[in-house]
């Protein structure tokens, strides 16, 4: 408490400070008397020289400066095609107004000159960051960088969000690093070779196809680099040691020239720093697009997930980790670019989880479960790209793509469960060794000015094999499973394998008919193959395999989608509006073998979409999407025969499974306000799905037989998120609130059986960036979770106050520190847990030194674990995480 006291009064002492400063206003104007938006203003001290005060005028051309009383300065102006301004003000006690008026000059070399000091810049939809104005020098990566800068942030998996939205795509001077991901950048790329960040909106990498699409979602980042960076070797090598042989090394090193580039990333550890985790690899894209994104067909092929554990963020019982990336990118000539990347992920990881879990049965009961898992888990991931884009002239453009992903994972899971007074131990040992090939084709042809081709094609090629055994004193679907119930333990043991071949292909033409619009046609078809194999048998006492034969126990599937479509849309520019509506008309038709038969279906569909932008101004946009969408499910889902899910679940498929329509309704506001560095945006998104896939579960106590069907019964959900972020100075204030709820119908004996979430999220900051002060931020986060079924309904409450400091002290040693307190609770006052997380590192770096000495301390109130809640659509649960112990690890690094 007395640090939030100090904190505070610390922050009040800068508002009476800020609030002794002057204005300055006015408005730059073209010589016509127009008020130009985004014009560039910058105040330097006439004696030292230092820039004081920046801002961007607004959609009027009005601008404001903050300034010390009694103090003179030259004030710059700049704008892009316009002669820069200049001039001397001295002042006062007073606020102070003067207007500006900007020649139009075609060279824009001294234009340069001038924004190049500017810590931000709008230039159309690209900002443009100056680094060295927001930074302190306590930064040591690029995510330290980034969240120091106006409306950038790093989310909770270590992706960069720009106006709430992903960041697709970082480059580095122009280079792709590691397409389709961002976390390796922002862990690995060196703050101290960062000389701007831009910020490229409403993106597309084909020239041709601007103006054409909507890319309103699509954000890269591009990193330039110091001057000393370029042309040559730079990076930096850094090892660690620690008690209890806590160890760390980190060698990486970077080369750029304007033809070629070249990353090598390494990283191996035992403290909990994983660089590349499972659920990376899962979400990784390698920066391929998903086919037809704005079309209105979704086909699902299914995932190489065997239900392994994840580990809470850098947070496990123990961590043991090796990683190694390598990125090239080269350009032969200036029609061709080649580019790729391999990744290699080892991680070994160590949980103990202790959950009460609360099953719904018929009749409005429930059963409780007491479990506690230990779980041992070796994970070896892979991925090699290959890119080529090829584009002799302005007209045609031929990109090919190809990624091999595979994994091989293991884990083995140890579970004591107690039901009414009687305890079972189950050993669950799970492994896959999945592989997926994804190749990209894309021509983009320019006839003429009016008429536009694009051809684009993937295939995928994805088999996935996993294994399941299970060793239990109990066996609870014994009157399911022709088991041999004399044995000493039920060792039941499942393969399985599922081949997938998927092929995409579409020709779009664009008609131009207008300057500010255009017609799309589109032709084109999916064409899915999945096979679908599984077997379950019992290992006896005597090492001989007890095989379950029969079609309730044996799955031999082949299914087939067919989607051929056509495709009109036409977009128009009017004003501050633009209209995209169109709609597609589909040609489906599903095919299922097995059990000795053949399953067809065929259906025709006409599906809808409209998408709506009003751009209220340069930097502040509203956007409304509607689309309705077929979704199609995967292989698993239509096999008939027993699967097992887990210990204590059994799943059959439906082959009379049909697909699922889903309306979607969004609404988005981004506002960018560098006149009163306000950065805002909100978003409202509804879905609604009618005849959706539904499980029908049959509880058997804490266990459970589940199937699918297809229902009249309606899903709907609803979030919205909203963020509030201003900059006074050296003085930052941040806001956030997500909520989300959600009715989800299903079936529970075959009875329908309703289910209602609502979660909700608030969190606040405030923050300062003191050049030669310690900086602070202070920030709150209040969360609530609630699960309605009926009869039952439960709720969580997660407080957490945090703190985070970093400070220069004797201008070598540097501080930082990141404290979170949590308090965990539910309704009926069962759960009350407190726990709280600090880590620390103090640095020691010579001024013009290349050796950096440091020591880094984690979980430094020793915490043994923490709470989270969780919830299906039958149960939910309450569990204790146990995480590493507290540890300290001396560290020394070179920079190159």
């Amino acid at each position: 408490m007395k640090k939030f006291i100090s904190s505070t009064l610390l922050l009040c002492a800068f508002f009476t400070t800020f609030s002794q400063n002057i204005n300055l206003n006015g408005k730059v104007k073209d010589s016509i008397g127009t008020g130009l938006e985004m014009a560039n203003i910058i105040a330097l001290n006439a004696q030292t020289k230092a820039l004081e005060s920046y801002c961007v005028t607004n959609h009027n051309g009005e601008y404001k400066l903050t300034l010390k009383a009694n103090t003179t300065y030259n004030i710059k102006v700049s704008f892009l095609g316009c002669t820069p301004g200049e001039f001397t003000i001295s002042t006062t006690e007073t606020d102070l107004s003067k207007d500006i008026t900007l020649m139009e000059e075609n060279s824009l070399l001294s234009e340069v000159d001038v924004t190049y000091k500017m810590p931000v810049s709008v230039r159309g939809d690209t900002i443009v960051y100056n680094t060295d104005s927001f930074t302190t020098g306590t930064e040591k990566k690029l995510k330290d960088v980034l969240v120091a800068l106006p409306g950038v942030e790093l989310n909770d998996d270590g992706q960069i969000e720009v106006e709430g939205k992903k960041v697709q795509k970082i480059m580095v001077e122009g280079k792709d690093f590691f397409d389709g991901d961002t976390k390796i950048a922002t862990e690995n790329i060196p703050a101290d070779a960062i000389d701007k960040v831009e910020v490229l909106r409403n993106y597309n990498e084909v020239n041709q196809m601007q103006g054409l699409t909507n890319d309103t979602d699509n954000i890269a980042m591009n990193i330039k680099l110091k001057k000393g960076k370029k042309n040559f070797w730079f990076g930096e090598l850094t090892a660690g040691a620690g008690p209890d042989e806590k160890f760390l090394a980190h060698p990486k090193l970077f080369y750029y020239s304007p033809k070629f580039s070249l990353n090598l990333i390494t990283d191996m550890n035992n403290i909990g720093e994983v660089p590349f985790t499972r659920r990376d690899y899962m979400n990784f894209t390698g920066g391929f697009k998903n086919f037809n994104r704005n079309g209105s067909s979704s086909f699902s092929t299914g995932s190489n997930s065997l239900g392994i554990s994840t580990a809470q963020n850098d947070k496990a019982k123990n961590i043991d980790t090796k990683f190694a990336a390598l990125n090239f990118s080269y350009s032969p000539s200036k029609t061709l670019d080649i580019s790729g990347f391999g990744i290699y992920a080892y991680t070994d990881t160590e949980m103990r989880t202790e959950s009460s879990i609360t099953y719904k049965l018929d009749n409005n009961r429930s059963k409780v479960e007491e479990a506690i898992k230990e779980n041992d888990q070796d994970v070896n991931l892979g991925l090699i790209k290959f890119s080529s884009v090829f584009k002799p002239n302005a007209n045609f453009q031929f990109d090919y793509d190809i990624m091999l992903k595979q994994s091989n994972d293991e884990e083995v899971e140890s579970v004591s469960s107690l039901v009414d007074n009687t305890t079972d131990l189950i050993i669950q040992n799970k492994k896959q060794k999945p592989i997926s090939i994804n190749q990209n084709t894309n021509i983009y042809y320019t006839l003429n000015d009016r008429n536009i081709f694009t051809f684009e094609a993937q295939h995928l090629y994805q088999n996935e094999d996993p294994f399941y055994n299970s060793v239990r004193n109990e066996f609870a679907f014994v009157d399911l499973f022709p088991v041999n119930q004399s044995q000493s333990l039920y060792n039941l043991n499942q393969k399985k394998n599922i081949l997938t071949n998927k092929v995409d292909a579409k020709v779009d033409y664009y008609y131009i008919t207008g300057d500010k619009s255009n017609i799309q046609l589109t032709l084109g078809t999916t064409q899915s193959h999945q096979n679908f194999d599984s077997d379950i048998f019992q290992i006896l006492d005597d090492k001989s395999k007890l095989a379950m034969e029969g079609d309730s126990f044996e799955n031999d599937v082949n299914f087939n989608i067919s989607d051929l479509f056509l495709g009109f849309h036409y977009k128009l520019q009017t004003g501050i509006f633009t209209f995209n509506p169109g709609l597609s008309l589909h040609q489906y038709k599903t095919d299922n073998k097995q059990l000795g038969s053949h399953l067809t279906d065929e259906l025709t569909s006409i599906l809808p979409d409209m998408y709506i932008n009003v751009q209220l101004k340069k930097s502040e946009n509203l956007r409304f999407n509607y689309k309705i969408t077929r979704a199609f499910t995967d292989v698993s889902k239509f096999a008939q025969s027993y699967v097992l899910n887990n210990y204590n679940s059994v799943y059959s498929g439906n082959r009379d499974l049909e697909s699922s329509l889903n309306h979607n309704i969004s609404l988005n506001f981004f506002s960018f306000n560098m006149f009163n560095f306000t950065h805002m945006f909100a978003n409202l998104n509804y879905t609604k799905r009618i005849d959706a896939l539904k499980s029908d579960v049959i509880p058997m106590g804490t266990n459970q037989i589940t199937s699918t069907i297809n229902s009249n019964l309606e899903d709907e959900s609803l979030s919205a998120n909203a963020r509030y972020q201003r900059t006074f100075k050296n003085f930052k204030l941040s806001t956030r609130a997500n909520l989300s709820w959600a009715k989800t119908n299903n079936l529970i004996n075959s009875l329908p059986s309703t289910s209602e979430s609502f979660s909700q999220n608030y969190s606040g900051s405030v923050s300062t960036n003191f050049k030669k002060a310690p900086n602070l931020e202070l920030g709150y986060s209040y969360s609530v979770s609630n699960y309605d079924r009926g009869q039952t309904s439960t709720s969580y409450f997660t407080k957490r106050p945090y703190v985070k400091l970093d400070a220069i002290i004797l201008k070598e040693l540097i501080l930082t520190a990141d404290y979170n307190f949590y308090s965990y609770t539910n309704k009926e006052n069962t759960i009350d847990n407190e726990y709280s997380f600090l880590e620390a590192n103090l640095l020691y770096q010579k001024k013009d030194s290349q050796w950096e000495f440091g020591l880094k301390g984690k979980n430094l109130l020793d915490t043994k674990s923490l709470n989270q809640s969780s919830e299906t659509d039958y149960a939910y649960a309450s569990s204790t995480y146990y995480v590493q112990p507290r540890y300290f690890l001396f560290t020394v690094k070179y920079n190159l």
